[in-house]
């Protein structure tokens, strides 16, 4: 393969950030006064532009809006 292959599925390609099913958090700053497991929610879907479609909230939600992800939390 090419560099200019390479190159090409970057930026076709976003970064991968998040799974259907995985569990994300909001950031405190979006919903102040509420525990973490009040800001928790699963994923429905993720769309090609790299956005996540959650279960039971509405509309579309971008990564900057989520805690980042720490895999080894829940260990």
């Amino acid at each position: 393969m090419g560099l200019f292959e390479k190159l090409k599925q970057k930026i076709i390609r976003p970064s991968v950030w998040a799974r259907p099913e995985m569990e994300v958090t909001f950031r405190a700053q979006i919903m102040p006064g509420r525990s973490r497991e009040e800001r928790t929610f699963r994923i429905k879907k993720v769309l090609s532009n790299g956005r996540v479609v959650l279960y039971s909230w509405e509309g579309e939600h971008r990564e900057s809006e989520f805690e980042p992800v720490n895999f080894k939390r829940g260990k």
